[in-house]
């Protein structure tokens, strides 16, 4: 039997884990996977995979690693849906199925240190656009801020994110507050 085109794609994250020193190292060497398996065999998709929600964006596992090393998702969002302002604390790297997924970065410049939870100040940053097919990675530096969704009011975005963890949950940032908490997020399982 064939391995799919998910179990290749797995297998290759593995092996460019194993060799990576830095995350950085880690998104460069799998960016160029991520494409492929965007752009090749998607037979591994399942209808539960592009599950939805009106009410928020929905996170739908694909895989997830025993040992909490790797995880993908196939996230969909209806026309408007936004993640909550927000960072990772690992690795990603991201790409796009279906529409036009924006992202909207934060810089945070406040000089208190990468833990705390108070007095974080963030200006904002950067506009990325991706469209179906592309692929983007982030690393914490310390951390990688943004806000992810569906700026189209008339279709919906599939992006599947391949994280350096078993993805739980993430720090949400509470700009007019000035705060961060970890909070636990949910997902369907497939």
């Amino acid at each position: 039997m064939t391995d799919s085109t998910l179990d290749i794609f797995i297998r290759e994250c593995r092996e460019k884990i194993a060799g990576s020193q830095y995350p950085a190292d880690c998104v460069e060497k799998i960016a160029p996977s991520m494409y492929r398996l965007l752009n090749g065999d998607k037979s591994f998709l399942k209808p539960e995979h592009f599950r939805s929600d009106p009410e928020h964006y929905e996170r739908n596992a694909i895989y997830i690693d025993d040992n909490d090393t790797l995880s993908l998702f196939a996230l969909v969002w209806l026309p408007g849906q936004w993640t909550p302002i927000h960072d990772h604390g690992t690795w990603g790297v991201v790409g796009v199925l279906e529409g036009t997924l924006e992202e909207r970065n934060l810089i945070r410049v406040d000089p208190q240190g990468e833990d705390a939870l108070e007095n974080i100040e963030l200006v904002r940053g950067g506009v990325i656009l991706l469209s179906a097919g592309a692929v983007t990675s982030f690393v914490p530096n310390p951390d990688h801020i943004h806000i992810t969704g569906n700026g189209d009011q008339q279709k919906k975005v599939v992006s599947l994110h391949l994280y350096g963890i078993a993805m739980a949950g993430f720090h949400i940032y509470d700009k007019e507050a000035r705060t961060r908490k970890w909070v636990e997020v949910g997902y369907n399982e497939s």
